[in-house]
């Protein structure tokens, strides 16, 4: 991972000291299909069955620099996949924070668990969730007096109005929309500051049934 790191510094994606922390400290993979380990360190998405991805290290970081998580955060993970990414928001909120992991394909949502398994510590501090995302977590929302951050993996033509109710005011949601990376921080009730980044592609938002 050191070479990845160093890499993704270099290209000026990676900033935050607690991001790159965490990225050391999370080894992608334990999140890759076990014939693709060769390629864990290469900055390239990589497919986990179900016609999903497990995104590009430079895209995970670019979205994660955007939320800002941070120590004590309460963050929704939507589309969670391989979890690499719930493991590493997992590791920078620590004990008094928690991540909220939303998967919709069965098959994916019991892969996350296994591989976020391998970290016993950062499973106490994860909420696993197979279901459709765009309700939200209503509940544990109002529970925890909103979410300092969402973010989803998938693209979406737009951010369903739940998550946006569900977000904290300070709180900062991104998503992918239209090719680019879409950040909306929190400033009152329907009060977003909106900012957009062309250049990137996802696999699609997935709403409905459950399938395995």
């Amino acid at each position: 991972m050191d070479d990845l790191i160093e890499s993704l510094e270099k290209k000026g994606v990676l900033r935050s000291a607690s991001i790159k922390e965490a990225l050391a400290n999370i080894d992608r993979k334990d999140f890759v299909p076990a014939d693709l380990a060769h390629l864990a360190y290469e900055d390239t998405a990589l497919p986990i069955g179900q016609g999903q991805t497990i995104s590009q290290p430079y895209t995970v970081v670019f979205m994660l620099e955007l939320l800002a998580p941070k120590a004590g955060d309460h963050i929704m993970d939507v589309g969670h996949g391989s979890a690499w990414q719930t493991a590493i928001l997992a590791e920078i909120v620590g004990e008094q924070g928690r991540v909220y992991a939303i998967e919709l394909l069965e098959g994916l949502s019991k892969l996350g668990r296994e591989n976020i398994s391998k970290y016993p510590e950062l499973l106490k501090r994860i909420s696993f969730y197979c279901q459709d995302a765009s309700p939200g977590l209503p509940e544990v929302g109002e529970r925890i007096a909103g979410f300092d951050g969402i973010i989803a993996a998938a693209e979406v033509e737009d951010a369903p109005k739940a998550w946006r109710e569900q977000l904290k005011t300070g709180g900062r949601l991104v998503y992918p929309q239209d090719q680019a990376i879409v950040r909306e921080v929190k400033h009152g009730v329907g009060v977003f500051d909106v900012s957009r980044y062309p250049g990137f592609v996802f696999v699609p938002f997935v709403i409905g049934v459950k399938n395995s």
